[in-house]
């Protein structure tokens, strides 16, 4: 059987805290005891193996690193955003997560089962790159919390409006003649829906994602398009009622 180079048995796509630990101490031997005895830790791990200090000292820096946003982690090989909330007993790092923080912070550690086959000085990395790294991540993080916030706060304005879709689509879905006072008040729903979607706060800030009435339609026939009256011409001449109904009042 072909077995590539760079393999190693004790290697695995992501561990436990003390799986980590025990294998940066050359330890895994008695893996099967640590694991054991580590489903009570902290509470007795210490005091059951006074003799591998070095299994402690690894294990605190693993977690102190988790805490302080050194280290990324996750749930059962899942990353997760720092300071997510986990029982520690599911608490996992990827493999590749591990040894970027030990190339960074511990540049004098080489551990086999993380640099196996591989020269020492050839997985180095800069703290500037790290850093340059984790921004990015910070920067995109920021980005899709802005996003999902502006999508909240457009669920508010939209059910502050007080649009009742259950009512329209009842409707549209009789054949009942409208009335022109229920026109006129549907007509002012949408208008005051439009000038809520494409206005903004008193400090300048957007209502919305949409710049423009065109990106409403072209939004609302995209997803859309197999509704009666969801159509480019339709939403048109409505919306240009719908303005002109609302500045008359």
């Amino acid at each position: 059987m072909y077995i590539p180079a760079s393999y190693n048995k004790h290697s695995k796509v992501f561990y436990r805290p003390v799986e980590a630990a025990l294998r940066w101490c050359n330890l895994v031997a008695h893996e099967t005891i640590i694991l054991k005895e580590s489903l009570t830790w902290p509470s007795t791990l210490h005091s059951t193996f006074p003799q591998w200090p070095c299994l402690h000292k690894n294990l605190d820096l693993i977690y102190d690193a988790i805490d302080n946003g050194e280290l990324a982690y996750g749930w059962l090989g899942v990353t997760v955003s720092p300071g997510t909330k986990i029982d520690p007993a599911l608490v996992t790092i990827r493999h590749n997560d591990l040894k970027l923080w030990m190339s960074i912070y511990h540049p004098d550690h080489r551990p086999s089962f993380l640099f196996f086959n591989i020269p020492s000085n050839s997985e180095a990395i800069s703290i500037e790159s790290y850093l340059a790294l984790q921004a990015d991540r910070d920067a995109s993080r920021l980005k899709l919390e802005a996003i999902e916030q502006t999508y909240q706060s457009l669920l508010k304005d939209l059910q502050s409006v007080g649009l009742e879709k259950e009512k329209l689509s009842q409707l549209l879905n009789s054949k009942k003649q409208v009335s022109d006072r229920t026109e006129i008040v549907y007509l002012h729903i949408i208008g005051a829906l439009l000038n809520l979607l494409l206005g903004r706060t008193p400090a300048g800030k957007p209502h919305s994602v949409f710049q423009s009435q065109a990106a409403i339609v072209d939004n609302l026939t995209a997803y859309h398009s197999n509704c009666i009256g969801i159509t480019k011409r339709t939403l048109d001449e409505k919306f240009a009622a719908a303005k002109r109904s609302l500045s008359q009042n």
